[in-house]
């Protein structure tokens, strides 16, 4: 039995991240914040998909471990895939200082968060919610 309700209620959270790590982006804010808000988007938007069939929401940042597990519910290439690896660090590696760290480049949170915002409305679909609900 699908939990439609419980699905939106992880969509409603990723949107907020999602459109924030935009806000952030667009102002030219720091890339390892913005990296890190995009990431916790596109956490939300895999579980959301655990959530809607009412599976155990597994509690892991890693993105690709997420997207395994959802594989036969959503098609991503090779390169989406190594999107999510990268998406990950800024979770994982980019939280916590280290001497002589770089920021992530703009190039490459343009690219994750291009990829994010059609991921989401691709979910979106496979849920069968309206963007103007979540809203």
């Amino acid at each position: 039995m699908v939990s439609k309700t419980y699905a939106f209620a992880w969509m409603q959270k990723a949107i907020h991240d999602l459109e924030g790590a935009r806000l952030l982006y667009e102002s030219h804010h720091y890339t390892d914040t913005v990296g890190y808000v995009l990431h916790q988007s596109l956490e939300k938007m895999l579980k959301a998909m655990s959530a809607y069939q009412n599976e155990p929401i597994r509690k892991t940042h890693n993105l690709v471990e997420l997207y395994e597990l959802l594989e036969d519910r959503i098609d991503l290439d090779e390169d989406k895939i190594f999107l999510l690896s990268i998406a990950t660090t800024y979770q994982t590696k980019q939280r916590y200082p280290v001497a002589q760290k770089k920021l992530p480049p703009r190039e490459e949170i343009k690219e994750i968060l291009d990829f994010a915002d059609r991921l989401f409305e691709d979910i979106l679909k496979k849920l069968d919610i309206d963007i103007w609900d979540i809203k």
